[in-house]
């Protein structure tokens, strides 16, 4: 009996041993899957656009080294996060399947950011919401929010909005620096999703509640080849200024330099652009200070007061002479999914998702986007996502608009 009840104990203590070492061989296993989580960024990173999809990944891969060196994911015992890269490529079906091999090949991957031209985002994001995984963009088009898709997360304000919003804080400038009223109008931009966006308002009626008549209206598709007769339409009616919408740095410096060629540069006609691609340090070294000097910029995130050591730090990691609107935005989305993460402390794409959907925060990422919140309305937009406009002064796109937090004054270019 008593050898028995040895044989039990001994038994005992061999089950126990045996717990104990499955859980220490488990605790280092649960340990490893814990320190990284991946998101990803798809962008152009190769063709026309591919020198925006450089800057977004200058921009998440600062914000992966910041939330690394700064303890990673506190309620994941400090995981660290990983950037795992897509080349959407130069055009829509690139962008697609670079999307499905994205989503296949990375099956633990939580989210990603992407993929700056709103054309290529709708044909990524038919992708990313069938996997159910969450992408933020600052694509502008309306079209992205506008299908009914539940892990689409867009922190700009739609191109609509910009222009509805945008343009009459234009014309006062205008009005206020001139003493009259803007009467007319030329339209010079391609066809991809955001201008198209972005000028649907003003052709709808938006313009003419302002009492300002449109009287060009040129788009062609890009890559531009020649843009001779654009601008012969544009110096024979002569508009007193100019909306401007190109997508890419060689059409626009295609069309700049065709207009000074024609007497239209050099700040003798008022230039109104929207977007990122005009505030590129490329437009800079191709078409010159001068060409550029006084031109305004639609855009729906830029550097701003109080973000000093942020530009500081940028310039210095990476050489880029500023911080853009795409560098900013995928360093503040990096942050937006640490936020997440440290919310649900885990890595489910499904939880992310539902707590991207329910954060309302005026700080930690919220400091990265104009507006200085981050909540997202039923449909994808983010509340009160504001509008900024930039303006080429000396050489650099500076901060004119809201003035609360502009970096310069707005002048408005003389004839």
């Amino acid at each position: 009996m008593m050898q028995f009840t040895r044989q039990v104990g001994m038994g005992r203590n061999v089950a126990a041993a045996l717990v104990a070492v499955g859980l220490a061989i488990a605790a280092p296993a649960a340990l490893g899957q814990a320190r990284e989580v991946k998101v990803g960024l798809i962008a152009p990173l190769s063709g026309p656009w591919a020198r925006q999809g450089e800057l977004m990944l200058k921009g998440a891969q600062m914000a992966i080294e910041d939330i690394n060196n700064g303890g990673g994911i506190k309620s994941m015992q400090g995981a660290k996060l990983r950037l795992v890269t897509a080349d959407a490529g130069d055009s829509t079906e690139k962008a697609k399947n670079a999307a499905q091999r994205f989503v296949a090949s990375e099956p633990d991957m939580i989210g990603a950011t992407g993929s700056w031209l709103s054309s290529f985002t709708l044909a990524v994001t038919e992708v990313t919401e069938r996997a159910e995984m969450s992408i933020l963009t600052l694509s502008y088009s309306d079209q992205i929010t506008a299908r009914g898709f539940k892990y689409v997360f867009q922190t700009s304000p739609t191109a609509g909005a910009q222009s509805v919003g945008a343009m009459p804080a234009i014309v006062e400038l205008g009005r206020a620096a001139t003493g009259q009223q803007l009467r007319t109008i030329a339209i010079v931009g391609d066809n991809t999703a955001s201008p198209v966006s972005f000028l649907k308002p003003m052709r709808e009626g938006g313009l003419e509640k302002m009492g300002i008549k449109l009287t060009v209206d040129e788009i062609f598709t890009p890559p531009l080849s020649d843009a001779t007769s654009m601008v012969q339409k544009v110096r024979s009616i002569r508009p007193e200024a100019v909306l401007f919408v190109p997508t890419n740095t060689s059409d626009s410096k295609l069309i700049l330099e065709k207009m000074n060629e024609m007497g239209l540069g050099r700040g003798r006609i008022p230039m109104i652009g929207n977007g990122a691609p005009l505030g590129m340090p490329e437009l800079l070294k191709s078409v010159g200070k001068d060409l550029m000097e006084g031109m305004l910029v639609i855009v729906a995130n830029w550097t701003q007061k109080g973000q000093e050591k942020l530009i500081a730090d940028f310039k210095k990691r990476t050489g880029e002479p500023w911080m853009t609107q795409d560098s900013l935005s995928s360093y503040g989305d990096m942050w937006i999914f640490k936020e997440a993460l440290e919310k649900t402390g885990v890595a489910d794409r499904k939880k992310i998702a539902d707590a991207i959907r329910t954060m309302d925060t005026k700080s930690g990422p919220a400091n990265f986007y104009p507006g200085g919140r981050i909540k997202f309305n039923d449909d994808g937009r983010r509340a009160g996502a504001g509008i900024m406009i930039i303006q080429w002064q000396n050489g650099e796109p500076v901060t004119v608009y809201p003035t609360d937090i502009a970096l310069a004054k707005p002048i408005w270019p003389k004839k």
